[in-house]
């Protein structure tokens, strides 16, 4: 098994007042060589958007993104007719494909969102855009790893175009549970939402986290009540 460490505090930082931002990997003003991403994994952005302000009209081509309200209300908009809020517990995709352009602001005037953007390169490009959002955290099962992105259109959650899982998981303090890879050709990219967990040694806290590679499994225990996100990647693209 190969791991790679970041914590919390090593992330790229923009603060633009309205927002705030942790960057995982290299992006906009952020550039790091040794972050340029995690295989198919190109973008963790953890947003901060005061209410009533939010990203205007922009445009993606060639890229999965995935947004994951963390707490409040995020409303988006497009240019092929998706208009909407997404709330905490929800999550939602867009494949960009051949060009989309779309909004992302914060759903309320007063309250501050909180979310992550995440960005998969994809394995077919040039596809037609498309939109997709679905309610997750009524079918989540606690002290589980809950599937929420796969390459599937008929499995659970949301789907994109690349070999990748995405699951996040709810557990109680003292609890242990396995991770086994959908394909042992794939990584694993954990990232701690809240509370602590151990990985093959690695402690991680709050928003620390931990590339897995070379391994079909790997086992986490939770030294505290933790919310994990995994998101299983091709590491060759």
């Amino acid at each position: 098994m190969k791991t790679t460490y970041h914590a919390a505090n090593s992330r790229g930082d923009a603060n633009h007042g309205w927002l705030k931002s942790k960057h995982t990997f290299s992006f906009a003003n952020y550039h790091n060589p040794e972050r340029m991403g995690f295989g198919a994994l190109r973008v963790i952005n953890d947003d901060f958007v005061i209410g009533g302000q939010g990203f205007g009209k922009h445009s993606h081509r060639d890229m999965e993104i995935i947004s994951i309200p963390l707490s409040g209300k995020l409303a988006h908009g497009d240019n092929i007719g998706n208009e909407g809020i997404i709330e905490t517990g929800e999550i939602q995709v867009m494949s960009a494909g051949t060009g989309i352009t779309h909004s992302e602001m914060n759903g309320d005037a007063n309250e501050p969102v909180k979310f992550l953007q995440i960005w998969v390169i994809p394995n077919k490009m040039g596809v037609t855009p498309r939109y997709q959002q679905v309610r997750m955290d009524e079918h989540m099962k606690a002290n589980e790893f809950n599937q929420v992105l796969s390459p599937n259109a008929d499995d659970a959650g949301v789907w994109i175009h690349q070999n990748a899982w995405f699951h996040m998981g709810n557990f109680n303090k003292g609890v242990t549970q396995t991770y086994d890879l959908k394909d042992v050709n794939n990584g694993v990219y954990v990232l701690v939402l809240e509370g602590k967990v151990t990985i093959n040694g690695n402690v991680l806290d709050t928003r620390d986290g931990l590339g897995i590679s070379d391994t079909k499994s790997f086992t986490m225990d939770a030294d505290e009540d933790a919310r994990v996100l995994l998101m299983e990647v091709p590491m060759i693209i």
